[in-house]
């Protein structure tokens, strides 16, 4: 038979399903009394008590079946396990980083990283730190600087690519600071804060040049390294015909080392490394992390994770995994669009992001709009996702408060995971809080921990 073979415009999902986990139903009831119980904050909420969890994507996949029968083979020795080997083979196959030092997740790589290079007289520069990259800077008492191009602020406006750290804020920022004051440069893909934002190659290359030029050592926050070579792949000239692993291959070759939370493009439940080139500054944090940690060759991670990131780290750049995660997030963001709510645009990778300040204007900036439609998409339909604005990024290091840049609703999708019946279930509860967004109301805090206080916030609805 000799057909004319059509263009196939729908992606399915490339998986078949071999285990189930239920989800539970709650009235509205229930969800208001568990709302309560929580202090108004999703953290708080039992993960039984949630139908849809979009809290976060980090940690929260499902695994594959190769993955589950490498962690049956897995070497649980203390010192040397083959699992690391194999970990580490993966790992440098992929960044080319000639040390590979693993840790439970990726804000362990921040601790040991930043320990090692900031004090109170140092600055970071990012394109947009995320909470615990800010977080671990600031307990140094050191200054995170965020130095994303104008359209990463601006949730409406359309670019390819609005990760992208501002090339000409930076060289300012080096020259204004000084290269002694500034321990290294960061830049973060994708850009979690920023809308899951994607950064260009062009601009990965360019700023480390810069960086280079001021003697300046240039890394990667890579939680979303394969998202990112995904996205350069599909918009950015000249990479059409790579594959995602040759782009990923690229990207690290312009840094001189990375942070890693592999419970994102690493596919796993926990870990993360750090990775680099500098020897003497990696003997420096193997000894930091043989404190905290645990011993070089186990990072705080047994060795059946060791083996399930070694195999997730390649799972996450095979081409039709990836063309289906970023059209997940792209569907639900036409959905969204279409039903007059706005969004961040054009759609990013791991979530989709709503614009709470624009959806939600009736809401003062300082009864935190983003917590507040957070809460309604509980209240609503059973769904959790976060917020990442004045709640997440406001309190400043010496107790002030600040609105932030942006108020935004992330829905993170955990990786093969929800089909597309969810995320229709997710349009018609935005949707239905759209159309009563007048009744949402705003919110105060009760009580804060000093840092990363979103996590253990107590909230109050305001009348």
């Amino acid at each position: 038979m000799q057909f004319e073979y059509p263009h196939i415009k729908t992606i399915i999902e490339p998986f078949r399903i071999k285990s189930l986990e239920p989800i539970f139903f709650t009235t509205p009831q229930e969800r208001q009394q568990a709302l309560a119980a929580a202090g108004y904050n999703p953290f708080r909420l039992h993960a039984d008590q949630v139908l849809i969890d979009l809290l976060t994507d980090s940690g929260t996949g499902a695994m594959s079946a190769r993955q589950w029968a490498g962690m049956i083979s897995s070497d649980e020795s203390y010192a040397g396990a083959s699992s690391f080997y194999r970990f580490e083979a993966a790992v440098k196959d992929i960044t080319g980083f000639k040390h590979v030092i693993p840790t439970h997740q990726g804000r362990a790589a921040e601790h040991i990283l930043f320990t090692m290079l900031v004090d109170s007289s140092k600055t970071v520069l990012n394109n947009t730190h995320f909470d615990t990259t800010r977080a671990n800077i600031e307990a140094l008492r050191g200054q995170a600087l965020d130095l994303v191009i104008p359209e990463g602020r601006q949730p409406q406006t359309l670019h390819p690519f609005k990760g992208n750290i501002d090339l000409g804020a930076l060289r300012a920022a080096i020259e204004r600071i000084g290269p002694a004051n500034i321990p290294l440069v960061m830049i973060t893909v994708t850009n979690n804060s920023g809308g899951g934002q994607p950064v260009s190659m062009a601009n990965i290359r360019a700023a480390s040049a810069i960086a280079h030029e001021y003697g300046l050592p240039f890394f990667i926050d890579a939680c979303r390294f394969a998202e990112n070579s995904w996205f350069i792949k599909t918009r950015e000239d000249g990479y059409a015909d790579k594959a995602p692993i040759d782009i990923a291959r690229e990207m690290f070759s312009y840094a001189d080392g990375c942070t890693m939370s592999a419970k994102k493009d690493g596919m796993a439940n926990i870990g993360g490394f750090l990775a680099m080139n500098n020897d003497e500054l990696a003997q420096r944090c193997r000894n930091l992390e043989i404190l905290t940690e645990g011993f070089p060759t186990y990072g705080g991670m047994a060795g059946y994770d060791l083996e399930a990131i070694a195999l997730g780290l390649y799972e996450a750049l095979n081409p039709d995994y990836l063309r289906y995660r970023i059209r997940s997030i792209e569907y639900l963001g036409e959905k969204l669009t279409a039903a007059g709510i706005p969004i961040v645009r054009p759609t990013g990778g791991h979530a989709l992001y709503i614009d709470a300040r624009a959806m939600l204007p009736h809401i003062a900036l300082e009864h935190y709009p983003a917590w507040s439609l957070n809460n309604a998409l509980y209240l609503m339909g059973g769904i959790r996702g976060v917020e990442i604005g004045s709640v997440m990024f406001g309190l400043q290091p010496d107790g002030s408060e600040k609105p932030a840049a942006m108020d935004l609703v992330r829905l993170a999708f955990p990786r093969r995971v929800y089909t597309q019946s969810h995320v229709d279930y997710m349009v018609e509860i935005c949707a239905a809080i759209n159309q009563q967004r007048e009744k949402v109301t705003g919110h105060r805090i009760v009580w804060q921990a000093p840092v990363l206080r979103h996590f253990t916030v107590q909230m109050q609805p305001l009348p």
